[in-house]
């Protein structure tokens, strides 16, 4: 499976997460050695009503349970935004081979914006990384979100400013 066609699926799990007012990042796991997608993933913070439920630990968890071991150093993950620290850290302890992802994250990413921890030296393994896959989709996702959540914060925060209601009296 290319890169191109593997960052398509996430964005799929991305666009799930979006349907259910979530941060639209999606992400995959592919099995090397079989080409076949064998973990999926979207943001399910709200839903779940748990701080760890990012893409990539539900698709690594799915991954896991698939293989039936916790390694998994014969696959790729794919993720729609640069994952954070927490994921990346996971992504070492998984062994995962490589990691694809889209839009970078200067803020908190783990993959080399802020941080590299899928390559940090002193660790048991590093991940081989490949960025910028699809980026602008992955990009005008997460945008087209945060905007319309702030538009949505503004128009509350008018409502609250005029007692409640738009109407005039």
């Amino acid at each position: 499976m290319t890169e191109e066609s593997l960052m398509q699926e996430a964005i799929g799990e991305a666009r799930a997460a979006l349907a259910m007012e979530e941060v639209p990042v999606g992400c995959v796991i592919l099995h090397l050695p079989t080409d076949r997608i064998i973990g999926r993933g979207y943001n399910r913070r709200e839903k779940d009503g748990d701080p760890t439920a990012h893409a990539e630990i539900i698709a690594l968890r799915e991954a896991s349970a698939a293989l039936g071991h916790w390694r998994l150093s014969e696959c790729t993950a794919a993720v729609t935004l640069e994952p954070c620290p927490m994921c990346a850290g996971a992504m070492v302890h998984v062994r995962l081979a490589r990691v694809v992802f889209g839009a970078s994250d200067p803020k908190a990413g783990a993959a080399g914006s802020a941080l590299n921890l899928l390559q940090f030296p002193t660790l048991n393994h590093q991940c081989a990384i490949t960025s910028g896959v699809r980026e602008q989709e992955c990009r005008d996702l997460l945008q087209s979100f945060f905007a319309k959540q702030r538009a949505a914060q503004k128009t509350d925060e008018q409502r609250k400013s005029s007692g409640g209601s738009f109407e005039k009296n």
